[in-house]
């Protein structure tokens, strides 16, 4: 049986923190979701923040300080209340590294207000970056896209690329040449070719499988339907689309700017999506209606979700 070795594939893990919409309510928060680096890069993307999220991660395992990022799709209350006390808290809690903050437009006046006016000092760096449609962000490991959508003010969706990575170590193969385990297969895997003690000269190319495919998120704002949706959303791993209306009121989510839960669906089959977790969901559907939500969505794309308060979902390796 081969032996492999998998070095530097690490767990991607969302966490809905909240998934309602307009005002919060008894069973769901207004928006929040969480994108878990944690073995990646030891820390946490937050994705919108609206009124009480601060109090939504007391419930959770999810530690402030290691926010690095915070991407807000759009400046409605329900995404972006949260936002000051949350940076505060930060601070009052030990926070020291840099935080950056993407948002349209009006995100940098809206945090500079809020801090100054209520005197709050922050102990860390904090940046804040008005973006446009494009990359914004990318280092060694991720690319993040924003594309704005269609809602009755600028708002934007991203799409999180984690980048292709070196494939496994073949452990048994070296092995079988002698090759013990230590520090000289962290460079193998990196592809180096390495001088054995005996003189043996080794190329870590050799030893390599296929290349481990890089996952994809693609996390909406609030939005009617729209091609930057689908374009976002193509062939994603997940799909998270606000459903704000059942499908029966397609013409009242047009009216407010948003999407019903067969629009979701549709959106999530014409990218191709792999999975489709649907949020935002108004309060005016009772616990007792969730189901049937989630079938509405069902009926068009199989692997349909409705999303939860709390609810967490590890993204899986490509196979």
């Amino acid at each position: 049986m081969a032996v492999w070795l998998i070095l530097g594939v690490n767990k991607l893990e969302l966490l809905f923190l909240g998934t309602g919409a307009g005002v919060p309510a008894k069973l769901r928060n207004v928006t929040s979701i969480a994108l878990k680096l944690l073995e990646e890069r030891g820390a946490v993307w937050l994705f919108d923040c609206g009124e009480a999220t601060q109090h939504q991660i007391l419930h959770t395992s999810l530690k402030p300080r290691r926010i690095e990022k915070i991407f807000i799709t759009h400046l409605h209350g329900d995404h972006i209340y949260g936002l000051p006390g949350l940076l505060g808290s930060r601070s009052f809690q030990g926070g020291e590294s840099r935080l950056t903050v993407y948002g349209p437009k009006g995100i940098k006046e809206y945090i500079h207000v809020s801090l100054s006016v209520s005197r709050t000092h922050l102990q860390y760096p904090l940046e804040v970056i008005e973006i446009e449609e494009g990359t914004i962000f990318e280092d060694e490991g991720f690319i993040v896209e924003a594309r704005e959508l269609d809602h009755a003010l600028p708002t934007f969706g991203y799409r999180v690329v984690e980048k292709d990575k070196p494939g496994v170590l073949q452990v048994d193969q070296l092995q079988e040449r002698g090759i013990q385990p230590g520090p000289v297969y962290k460079k193998l895997k990196l592809g180096e070719t390495v001088q054995l003690e005996d003189g043996r000269e080794v190329n870590g190319e050799d030893f390599l499988g296929p290349s481990i495919s890089g996952r994809v998120v693609t996390i909406l704002g609030d939005t009617r339907v729209c091609s930057n949706a689908v374009d976002l959303g193509r062939s994603a791993d997940v799909l998270i689309h606000e459903a704000t209306f059942n499908r029966d009121q397609e013409e009242m989510a047009r009216e407010y700017f948003h999407s019903t839960t067969k629009q979701a669906a549709e959106t999530a089959l014409e990218a191709g999506a792999k999975l489709l977790f649907l949020t935002h969901i108004s309060s005016r559907y009772a616990k007792e209606s969730w189901e049937e939500l989630e079938g509405e969505a069902r009926d068009v794309f199989p692997e349909s979700y409705i999303a939860k308060d709390f609810m967490e979902y590890v993204i899986p390796l490509k196979k």
